[in-house]
């Protein structure tokens, strides 16, 4: 297995896997912010790193930005996890593991001395991962908004 950012070649498997993480989304709208990354026309994310197998098949993804804030963090620059995710016949097997390693490493490049993440609140599968390399849970949030 190895780890490496993604490049345009990657944009179907990059669109399958996002679809499978975030299945709100459609699929055009997962696409334009596919082309938006590969155009430079994107604010986040920063970076994508994607996990395959010695064959080139994906494994997973994990998607990158840098934070002015984030929850528990002293710093003003905090490397963040948008998005993070493994195939499930995938799962438990180190993938999870070496996407965050690379991405704790992109982080340092870019000059952050924090990473944080974050997990839907019911998401218990997720929040053990985040534990199980390390994270250390410093709070839940309920977010809301309304139209105004």
């Amino acid at each position: 297995m190895r780890v490496r950012a993604v490049t345009p070649r990657d944009a179907a498997t990059w669109l399958a896997l996002r679809r499978a993480l975030w299945d709100e989304g459609t699929e055009s709208e997962h696409a334009s912010d596919i082309a938006a990354f590969f155009t430079g026309r994107s604010l986040e994310p920063l970076a994508v790193l994607v996990a395959e197998n010695g064959q080139g098949g994906a494994l997973g993804f994990i998607e990158l930005s840098i934070r002015a804030y984030a929850e528990g963090c002293a710093s003003d620059r905090v490397a963040y996890v948008e998005g993070w995710y493994v195939i499930p016949e995938a799962r438990r097997g180190g993938v999870g593991r070496a996407l965050i390693q690379a991405a704790e490493d992109w982080g340092r490049s870019m000059g952050c001395t924090e990473f944080a993440s974050d997990a839907d609140l019911t998401n218990n599968i997720s929040a053990a991962a985040h534990k199980a390399l390390g994270f250390i849970e410093v709070g839940q949030v309920r977010c809301f908004r309304k139209n105004i």
